[in-house]
């Protein structure tokens, strides 16, 4: 007998966005191992990068002796990983077209 407990919100939600996906012609096919790697590593460099900013950022900090200052560098710091949040997404999706 298959299973009849009733679906979850998330399985429905999941369900509608595949159909979504389908009638939009969105072909939904599974990464390779190679595609894997490099979107791990990816993500990686932008960790390492974030870590390193946010390690510059702090000590930008410390040596700051204004108001205005302060909030200069955590408006720089907010741009920057903006950046490269934005440039690790646009590699993922370069990563995730290619065949």
């Amino acid at each position: 007998m298959p299973d009849e407990r009733p679906k979850t919100a998330y399985e429905l939600a999941m369900e509608r966005l595949r159909k979504k996906d389908t009638e939009a012609g969105v072909d939904e096919r599974p990464l390779s191992a190679e595609q894997k790697a490099a979107i791990a590593e990816a993500r990686q460099v932008h960790d390492a990068k974030v870590a390193e900013r946010e390690i510059l950022h702090q000590d930008a900090l410390r040596k700051a002796t204004t108001h205005e200052e302060l909030d200069r560098l955590n408006e720089e710091l907010r741009r920057d990983k903006e950046r490269l949040a934005s440039t690790r997404d646009r590699r993922i999706a370069e990563i995730r077209k290619q065949e």
